[in-house]
């Protein structure tokens, strides 16, 4: 799959489902469907998994990171998440209604596709009851590593949190495809499929825009700052933007986004500081993507999303996020927990953002380290340092 790429593979497994489900035979949609029910089950069970093993090594390392600027670039990065959420959906609520039809997909209950077999498989604890447990070790660990400088729930949680990373890259990602195949093996079956396909389009352009609009939002309120020019330091920024499209990874982009950001006259301690955190903590982009895509998704089934339903989600998201960039879908795979818990997601609908959001993934990573940088130039405003300019 490295070889070809996810996206490609995505796009096969969406194709290749639209077609069982058009012109193969009943049973092997009805097959195809029931990989799709217990795989969608297996995803329910790990949810709290992927929060537990997420949140918690991610605050606990904020320790390590410790500094005057920590709270300053901490508290800018997830006020950034926060707004861009807000204006998100405010967007999305304004503009999606006019390009997405009402109630565009059908009932659960009329799926067209019946599995053969039906597994139950219940998590070990509630989303909320995960979200509590990680935040009370996590900041129960972060506080022991100011005592001590290594503890055995830290190395413990780390190595947990690998096993959870194991599991999404060799068991889930692989498997995503296949997953997507069944549920529009099933759109196919009820008629769903190319509406669903239509909206995807459409709301693909509206994310990009608000990806582009925000980061130059950001870049105008630094360029105030800094008394730069904000269209040089985006052009500047433009080799972290690409590579974060193909990498998919805000971590993987951290040596490139390091450089640019040097490059715009952010000092070099500055830098090695923020960049590297912010791509742990900042998720603007991919809070713009997950908003916009669930807003169409409710739609599209019929539902009229308000804002006070999305504030706690959108509040909760920044902080159950933290840790996920280094994960390809990691942002996605965290947030499905909030998806059911507080917009009450179907499995169904959980695959639908799962494709949403996959396919547009490294726009969304883009978007973050771009604005991380923009962030680097405000936190050196306040701290007063002047660097020449990097070739």
């Amino acid at each position: 799959m490295k070889k070809f790429g996810l996206i490609p593979w995505l796009v096969l497994g969406i194709v290749s489902g639209i077609l069982v489900g058009l012109y193969f035979p009943g049973w092997v949609g009805n097959i195809l469907f029931t990989f799709t029910q217990i795989f969608g089950q297996f995803l329910s069970y790990i949810v709290p998994l992927i929060i537990l093993g997420f949140i918690i090594p991610g605050i606990a390392d904020l320790g390590a990171k410790a500094g005057k600027l920590l709270g300053a670039t901490a508290g800018i990065a997830y006020i950034s998440t926060l707004v861009s959420g807000i204006l998100a959906f405010f967007i999305s609520r304004l503009i999606l209604p006019a390009i997405v039809s009402q109630g565009a997909l059908v009932e659960e209950e009329a799926l067209g596709l019946t599995p053969y077999i039906s597994l139950d498989i219940p998590p070990m604890m509630g989303v909320m009851t995960a979200l509590v447990t990680a935040f009370i070790f996590g900041l129960g660990i972060n506080f022991l590593r100011h005592e001590k400088a290594q503890t055995i729930l830290f190395q413990a949680i780390q190595e947990f949190r690998q096993v959870i990373v194991l599991i999404i890259s060799k068991v889930i990602i692989p498997l995503l495809p296949l997953y997507i195949a069944g549920i529009f093996a099933d759109m196919a079956a009820t008629g769903e499929a190319f509406a669903t396909l239509r909206v995807f389009s459409q709301v693909f352009v509206l994310i990009i825009a608000m990806h582009l609009g925000y980061i130059m939002l950001h870049f105008t309120i630094a360029g105030v700052r800094k008394g730069i020019n904000p269209l040089r330091a985006v052009r500047t920024m433009g080799a972290a933007y690409a590579t974060a499209l193909g990498t998919m990874s805000s971590a993987a982009t951290i040596p490139v986004t390091l450089q640019c950001t040097k490059n715009n006259g952010v000092s070099r301690e500055i830098a090695d500081f923020t960049v590297p955190l912010c791509a742990t903590i900042h998720l603007a982009g991919s809070t713009i993507t997950l908003v916009a895509c669930s807003v169409a998704v409710l739609i599209m089934n019929g539902g009229n999303p308000a804002f006070l339903e999305f504030l706690p989600f959108i509040i909760l998201l920044g902080i159950t996020m933290v840790a996920a960039p280094g994960v390809p879908g990691g942002a996605v795979m965290a947030a499905l927990g909030l998806l059911t818990s507080i917009l009450g997601f179907s499995p169904a609908q959980q695959g639908l953002m799962i494709a949403l959001y996959m396919a547009q993934d490294g726009f969304g990573t883009a978007c973050n380290v771009t604005c991380d940088g923009a962030i680097s130039l405000v936190i050196d405003s306040f701290a007063g340092t002047k660097e020449t300019k990097t070739s």
